[in-house]
């Protein structure tokens, strides 16, 4: 038979064409010990595993794993101790993908629907029909097309835009707490387009402003890494210290020597204090260019944020640790620059960009690492090389807030007639304000999904082409943030698609399509596996890095083998110059944060949302694993929570597992139980991204009493000033009970933390007691 594009489709992929066994990685050979087969169980399994190296899906960032693979099935995942920017470690989110495979809610092959749009109700079609009805849909409604995907980095965010841009339409990607902010602010003060390496491992002095860095901000597995190196890493002469500065009490904050409360939104006012405090008293690193960074007026560029006006402006307690706010300020500049603490590294982001002065609190925050002589060395910012492979990026920039409102208008205008969906859910991730579900339901749209889950978005399609699970499929990545060389990941198939699955491969559809409509020269490779061989043999005519082979097909082979291809002498550039007056500049942008839905005054809460630590904004919600992993800091499963103050809970008269009705300006209110914690500073809560879907597994669905809701649909849509980014921190809300309450799932046990004293202060200081029935 003659092998065509479509035919190839229905077997391509799978692990017995191409997957390659790991060695070397000190897996002991066989899982158990041989023992006399008499004393074996009858049912035991007797066949040979072995290890595959491929890539996570399901974390922030894309690590390097190894899966264990018996009789066809995938048994176990791990970090592949090879690969650079985990070097072994993983995560709860990367054990999951096991789940994500075998779910028996993934979506087994193409649909279309059968009902109204959003009813959720399609009728199965085979892949023929569904590929000639995509085919047919797009011959109309190409150049009126949009793709949206989750961030894509490597080969197949290549073939998206590729493919995007010979329809004549445009691909944006998705992500819930976009990082375009921390983008910008990172190129105005260093000049590159990429994310840097943070290399925590190799710091003495850390201080962290917002970024939950340790449970979900950018790249958590590597941050974990580098932080455990950091506290007690091999040579290192001692212990590094951890000053962390946030308006929560998050995992990040707990594992600080100290945690530093602000009010939300004043953090960049902190840092120029700091600023203030190391120019001032000489505390700069030698060779420090104070002219240039000030415009050569000195300290006085920085005068009014001397400390003893800013203290009372950001927010600190009155006593912390028994100093004053001005003290806690002047200590923390002078450790901070200390000879003795360095190299010292500033890292900002999370909380500390959601505001509408989110750009202007991270430029101030990156500024003081010029300060100290941190930008371009080992221990501080180390900036990472641009891509070995042409037109294969190394950088996945999701749209802004005012992106997505765009994209909403063009779909009412229909502007906008064809969308392609792809492990993209804005109708959860984005404000309910924006009411993204009324923009798709437009009658002279078509909605192709190719998610292998149904949720929030999918279920507004025309046309399902499920794609497979990253276990079952081929694939890239160029890491970002990189580990500060040329880094190049290998995502291969390790197992087959369980016998009653028909799903197939996103790219290799992309590919087939392209080349049925005459768009072929844009995108020349038969599937997807081509396309990868391809740039594997343009990294073995480079001669260099990781893999030494005799043959492009051996260096192919070594390459899966590893889980990728890395140059660890192609760094990126060293030491940058600021840019001229970067600090009074910094100065001249200085705004405090807007709240402009109800304000500040009166019975009024901040609202400190934060990404859940296993479902992140709710990517990952259907995934039983990963609901029933306890939060770090309240062990609560399994449903939304409220962290309130203890303080606040007397004063609203609310118990633990009390339920509350929190309501913003924007349409609508969320119930939630209440946590009580004195970590919580009085006049703020916080509430988990995560939950409240409407539609797909009952994982993600399905919550008795209602009390597990989707916290986006009372966030204010703000934008961060300069950017149109999400000041997904601008939130203020009011809390009333309602009378009802529900026990919290959650493994704290007996004993809880109760609060010592009576002043803000004195309650973060607390002790360990019997919890009180």
């Amino acid at each position: 038979m003659k092998l065509s594009r479509r035919n190839f489709l229905a077997w391509a992929g799978l692990s017995s064409i191409g997957a390659v066994a790991c060695e070397g990685f000190g897996i002991r050979e066989g899982e158990f010990s041989l023992q006399s087969p008499a004393a074996l169980p009858e049912d035991l399994v007797r066949g040979k595993d072995n290890w595959y190296a491929t890539l996570c899906r399901t974390c922030p960032s894309c690590e390097g794993i190894v899966v264990r693979v018996m009789e066809g099935r995938a048994k176990k995942v791990q970090g592949n101790p090879s690969y650079p920017t985990n070097m072994g470690t993983h995560s709860a989110r990367c054990e999951a993908g096991l789940q994500a495979l075998y779910h028996p809610e993934r979506i087994s092959g193409p649909m279309r629907r059968s009902s109204y749009r959003g009813s959720g109700q399609f009728e199965p079609i085979d892949w023929a029909m569904g590929l000639d009805q995509f085919r047919a849909e797009l011959q109309g409604r190409s150049e009126n097309m949009l793709a949206i995907t989750e961030p894509l980095r490597g080969h197949l965010g290549m073939v998206v835009q590729k493919f995007a841009g010979a329809m004549g339409g445009r691909h944006l990607a998705f992500e819930p707490m976009d990082t375009v902010t921390l983008r910008m602010a990172l190129k105005n003060v260093f000049g590159q387009e990429t994310l840097p390496d943070f290399d925590i491992g190799n710091a003495n002095f850390l201080l962290s402003f917002g970024s939950d860095l340790l449970s979900t901000w950018v790249a958590p597995n590597r941050w974990n890494m580098a932080y455990g190196e950091f506290r007690q890493g091999e040579g290192r002469d001692k212990r590094g210290t951890f000053f962390h500065v946030d308006s929560r009490f998050s995992m990040t904050a707990a594992n600080a020597d100290q945690w530093v409360p602000v009010s939300p939104g004043r953090e960049g006012y902190l840092a120029l204090s700091l600023a203030y405090v190391i120019l001032s008293e000489g505390l700069q690193a030698p060779g420090v260019d104070i002219g240039r960074l000030t415009g050569g007026q000195g300290a006085a560029a920085l005068e009014a944020y001397r400390p003893d006006v800013v203290a009372g402006l950001i927010g600190l307690p009155d006593h912390l640790n028994g100093h004053t706010p001005v003290e806690v300020i002047e200590d923390l500049a002078r450790r901070f620059a200390a000879v003795e603490n360095r190299p010292s590294l500033a890292i900002g982001g999370g909380s500390a960009d959601a505001h509408s002065n989110g750009l202007f609190n991270l430029e101030a925050i990156y500024a003081l690492n010029y300060l100290v002589g941190s930008v371009g060395v080992t221990g501080g910012i180390r900036f990472n090389p641009e891509s070995p492979l042409p037109d294969v990026t190394a950088s996945s920039v999701g749209g802004s807030l005012a992106d997505w409102a765009t994209v909403a208008s063009q779909l009412r205008s229909g502007q906008t007639r064809m969308l392609l969906l792809h492990n993209a859910d804005p109708v959860h991730g984005l404000p309910g304000a924006m009411d993204f579900r009324d923009a798709l339901d437009q009658d002279d749209l078509f909605i192709v999904s190719f998610s292998p889950f149904l949720d929030d978005s999918s279920v507004m399609a025309d046309l399902i082409l499920p794609d497979r699970i990253y276990l079952e499929d081929w694939g890239s990545d160029l890491p970002e943030p990189g580990p500060g060389f040329q880094t190049v990941g290998i995502q291969q198939p390790v197992v087959n698609p369980l016998s009653d699955l028909d799903p197939r491969s996103f790219g290799d559809v992309l590919l087939t399509v392209a080349s049925e409509m005459g768009r072929g020269d844009a995108l020349p490779w038969d599937r997807f596996e081509t396309l990868l061989r391809e740039s594997s043999r343009q990294l073995f005519e480079m001669n260099r890095g990781s893999i030494q082979a005799e043959t492009a097909a051996e260096f192919w082979n070594r390459m899966l083998a590893q889980g990728g291809w890395w140059d660890e002498s192609a760094t990126g550039p060293g030491p940058v110059d600021p840019p001229d007056g970067l600090l009074r500049d910094i100065v001249a942008k200085a705004s405090q944060p807007r709240f402009p839905g109800l304000g500040t005054s009166g019975n009024v809460f901040h609202l400190a949302p934060f990404s859940h630590h296993t479902l992140m904004e709710g990517q990952n919600a259907h995934l039983p694993w990963l609901q029933a992993t306890p939060d770090p800091v309240t062990t609560v499963t399994w449903e939304t929570w409220v962290e309130m103050s203890d303080y606040d809970g007397a004063r609203l008269g609310v118990r633990e597992g009390d339920i509350v009705r929190v309501n913003s300006a924007v349409r609508g209110s969320i119930e939630a139980p209440v946590f009580l914690t004195p970590a919580t500073p009085p006049g703020i809560i916080g509430i988990p991204f995560g939950q409240g879907r409407e539609f797909g597994s009952d994982t993600a669905t399905g919550r008795p009493d209602n009390v597990s809701p989707n916290l986006m649909s009372i966030v204010e849509p703000s934008q961060v000033e300069d950017t149109g980014a999400l000041a997904w921190g601008s939130t203020t809300v009011t809390v009333a009970p309602t009378g009802r309450s529900v026990r919290i799932s959650k493994f704290e046990g007996a004993y809880r933390a109760i609060e010592i004293g009576t002043t803000p202060a004195e309650r973060i200081i607390h002790t360990i007691v019997p919890e009180k029935s």
